[in-house]
């Protein structure tokens, strides 16, 4: 066991490396839409791979925002970045796949939708006690303006 003040200068070293990793993703995204928007503009064509590609940019940035927000991270988010990741490379090779390849790929991300509402039905059928709390307060502040 740590002794309390180590253990509070711990977690704010922790909470800042944290900060600085995300801040680091966040700018190295937002560089990375930069790049592909001026790749599509010098190219003077939108395809739906660079379309697919901003998304995913997006919805890092989500994430990282809403980690910054809550401090938590919903595991659905990396997964839904994965989808689109899936999809977009089936877009972009699919030239090149095979039969086998195009199969798996496809699979894969069934299997991954398939995780999303198994976790989905997860959390709304067994919340967490936070979320239960938060759902409490909502309702109370929602009665209190009915008032």
């Amino acid at each position: 066991m740590l002794h309390p003040r180590a253990a509070i200068y711990s977690r704010r070293t922790l909470y800042l490396f944290e900060s600085a990793g995300l801040v680091v993703i966040a700018l190295a995204t937002i560089y990375a839409g930069y790049q592909e928007t001026m790749l599509m503009i010098n190219n003077a064509r939108v395809t739906l791979a660079d379309l697919l590609l901003m998304f995913l940019y997006l919805e890092i940035l989500t994430m990282v925002g809403l980690y910054f927000e809550s401090g938590k991270l919903p595991v659905r988010f990396p997964l839904y970045i994965a989808m689109v990741a899936m999809a977009r490379y089936v877009i972009v090779d699919i030239k090149e796949m095979d039969n086998i390849r195009l199969l798996g790929v496809s699979a894969s991300i069934v299997l991954v939708a398939v995780a999303v509402l198994v976790i989905r039905y997860g959390h709304v059928r067994y919340p967490y006690l936070e979320d239960l709390d938060d759902l409490a307060d909502a309702t109370s502040k929602k009665n209190n303006l009915r008032d």
